[in-house]
């Protein structure tokens, strides 16, 4: 990148973009009177603008996506070839890319054993509610079809993933919503006080009987599902609290639920493990996963299961109805599980699960240290390289931060070259925590530049 453009050119693309491009989670009045930003480039952890200007990218293309980081050669070169070789065919017949990467992600995954290929987490989650209420057609008359969901989670931006969806932010003005799906309290100890009956010990056991206790207000026999992230992402980016996990599981083993976990965030090496729910102990009858799985080099989600899960669907040959009577079209391109192949090579080849580990907590032990300096901090949590720092006006009452104020610390950042994240129209009242997800590339001084930008932007906001 050597930061020079022709500005005819370039201001033609601006243009363009200010007259026909309809942007993620933006307001775009402003666009009549300032210049939308156009990423132009991309080199390992940083990415440059329109303007040539150098940014630090601590969120990893945005939405937590890019794990490896920009300008993989190899993995371009692989997807070339791949597509003058073959670029698609219908996901009713396979391909060697597909066959060769399933095997590879099998293989990360202990008592997983089936890749439904798709294109993108909401499509993949999607895809997951169909199955289990195929199951309760198939086995319960219909009856357990009810599928439950966390609040503060996020699935996706399909009207049925948002009827699972728990930030009502995100679900504001969208509704009615698919029926059957039904929320449990989130696990956020931080904010445990603000759960009616949270004790002071043992707070991990008592908020999954919560969702025990939703189960049986249903009634049992009406639940067949429950989806969570293993660590809620644009929710707060909460970790779980110890024994959750174990109770989860043992809940839904007692009541014969399905548990589908959600990895679109986590998976593929974020939080320092192949997978987020591999840190717990978990055994998942479904995970579903996107943005980390090629990281953004092409277009890739996956559900994967059980065979057990798969034995369902193939247990009467002469039902005509008795398969999984679902197509992605975009799910047979060749493209994605290339690229998802030589991005996990990549992750293998230059360690960078341990790196995420070690990296991981370098920024945790950083921005614990931040927090002594600024009151404002009023918890740092996360896990490998997926942290969160929720800001408070005030640490006794942990009262959320004006969110206004939150973002002036993201813009304060972006004008040092350096691009965080934060809650953003997920929570209302709680847009407060600021989001880092450096590529699993980082090394300290990327973790440096990074918290030394969060410091200098808390010091000048909160003055």
């Amino acid at each position: 990148m050597d930061g020079n453009f022709n500005e005819n050119d370039i201001s033609r693309v601006v243009e363009a973009d200010r007259a026909h491009i309809w942007h993620h989670l933006s307001q775009h009045k402003p666009y009549e009177t300032t210049d939308p930003r156009i990423i132009v480039e991309g080199k390992g952890m940083r990415v440059w603008d329109q303007k040539g200007k150098e940014h630090i990218d601590a969120v990893s293309g945005g939405v937590w996506t890019v794990n490896v980081g920009y300008g993989r050669e190899r993995i371009a070169n692989a997807v070339r070839d791949q597509l003058i070789k073959l670029n698609y065919f219908a996901g009713s017949a396979g391909s060697i890319p597909g066959s060769n990467f399933a095997e590879m992600l099998i293989d990360k995954m202990p008592g997983m054993s089936r890749v439904y290929y798709c294109n993108s987490g909401s499509e993949a989650n999607e895809k997951g509610f169909k199955m289990v209420r195929q199951i309760a057609h198939k086995r319960y008359g219909g009856k357990k079809h009810k599928i439950l969901y966390r609040d503060r989670d996020y699935h996706g931006t399909t009207i049925s993933c948002l009827s699972a969806g728990g930030q009502d932010e995100r679900n504001a003005q969208y509704g009615p919503f698919t029926d059957g799906f039904v929320r449990v309290p989130h696990c956020l100890e931080y904010r445990s006080f603000e759960q009616d009956g949270a004790p002071q010990e043992n707070y991990g056991v008592w908020a999954a009987d919560q969702i025990e206790k939703v189960i049986l207000a249903e009634g049992p026999d009406t639940v067949g599902g429950l989806c969570l992230e293993p660590v809620t992402a644009g929710g707060g980016v909460i970790t779980p609290p110890e024994g959750y996990w174990e109770r989860v599981q043992e809940i839904c083993k007692k009541y014969d639920v399905l548990l589908h976990i959600d990895e679109v965030v986590c998976g593929v090496g974020r939080t320092g493990t192949w997978f987020g729910y591999q840190h717990y102990g978990i055994k998942p009858d479904m995970v579903t996963m996107a943005k980390g799985v090629a990281s953004g080099y092409a277009a890739i989600a996956c559900l994967v299961t059980t065979e057990e899960v798969f034995d369902m669907f193939k247990d009467d040959a002469t039902d005509p109805l008795n398969y999984f009577r679902d197509i992605s079209t975009f799910g047979g391109c060749t493209a994605g599980p290339t690229a998802g192949i030589e991005n996990m090579k990549i992750i293998e080849e230059e360690n960078l699960l341990q790196n995420t580990t070690d990296m991981g907590h370098y920024m945790l032990d950083a921005l614990h240290a931040l927090a002594d300096k600024h009151a404002v901090i009023g918890q740092v949590r996360g896990k490998g390289l997926f942290l969160g720092a929720e800001l408070v006006a005030d640490r006794s009452s942990r009262e959320p931060v004006a969110e206004k104020l939150v973002q002036q610390v993201v813009a304060d950042c972006m004008g040092q070259g350096v691009i965080i994240g934060a809650t953003n129209r997920s929570l209302p009242g709680k847009n407060n925590t600021l989001c880092f997800s450096p590529a699993l590339i980082a090394k300290k001084d990327d973790i440096d530049q990074i918290v030394d930008a969060v410091d200098g932007a808390l010091g000048r906001v909160f003055a």
